[in-house]
């Protein structure tokens, strides 16, 4: 199986901080960051209904 490169970005998600950030790379690589940053920017808990949630906007990314 390809593990294909893909992308986050935080502008997909609504937030009172306005948030920019972009995480990039195998979907393995990407959810630690993504619930890390979630927990401690955003104040919110990491879940498995949050990681889906996560997921469901994960985009390819270009190479």
């Amino acid at each position: 199986m390809e593990n294909k490169r893909k992308m986050l970005d935080c502008r997909m998600f609504p937030s009172d901080s306005n948030c920019s950030i972009t995480i990039s790379g195998t979907e393995e690589e990407i959810m630690p960051l993504a619930m890390m940053h979630l927990e401690q920017v955003h104040k919110g808990k990491d879940t498995p209904e949050m990681r889906e949630e996560i997921r469901k906007i994960l985009k390819d990314a270009d190479d």
